[in-house]
């Protein structure tokens, strides 16, 4: 008879926290906030590399990128890369192809590469303006040319990953 009781009032207790877990999993509109949120963390986290890369040009003397227009627009295409570029839509399920390491998809592999290049690439190229910046670097004008091209290039790397994603996801499903 204990025995009996043991194993219903552990079933019990397994049901009850069942319950609660599906009363604590956060609703929908609260997963889309927090979602949200962190796109716009990494819009920020985008607009800063944007900012140190361009004080890190500023350096150079050059009229051109000593103005504040650059610096601001700099801000924004950092800020717009890493929005569009991190957080890439989902891909549907799909079924098991078995193919070999060498052979690419470039249809479905291409953004996640890209995606992954540009970070990369981006996020060395503000490594390296706040290391010239805090440690007060004497380096060459053709250097720091070299570290805003890099980040160029690694943003714009992340803005056609989520292009290209966001667009392969409107052909699959039908415009929806």
């Amino acid at each position: 008879m204990n025995m009996t009781n043991a194993v219903l009032s552990t079933l019990s207790l397994a049901t009850n926290t069942y319950a609660a877990a599906t009363i604590w999993a956060a609703p929908s509109p609260l997963i889309k906030l927090a979602h949200r949120l962190e796109r716009i963390g990494l819009a920020t986290a985008g607009g800063s590399c944007g900012l140190f890369v361009a004080g890190a040009l500023m350096r150079r003397g050059n009229e051109l990128f000593g103005s504040g227009w650059i610096v601001l627009l700099m801000m924004l295409y950092g800020a717009f890369s890493f929005y569009v570029g991190i957080d890439l839509p989902g891909r549907p399920a799909r079924r098991l192809t078995l193919r070999l390491p060498e052979e690419w998809n470039l249809g479905t592999d291409a953004p996640e590469i890209f995606s992954a290049a540009g970070t990369f690439v981006a996020a060395i190229a503000a490594f390296l303006s706040v290391s010239i910046i805090v440690l007060d670097q004497t380096v060459p004008d053709g250097l720091i040319v070299l570290v805003g091209c890099c980040w160029a290039i690694g943003s714009s790397l992340q803005i056609a990953a989520g292009a290209i994603a966001r667009s392969h996801g409107i052909v699959e499903h039908g415009g929806e």
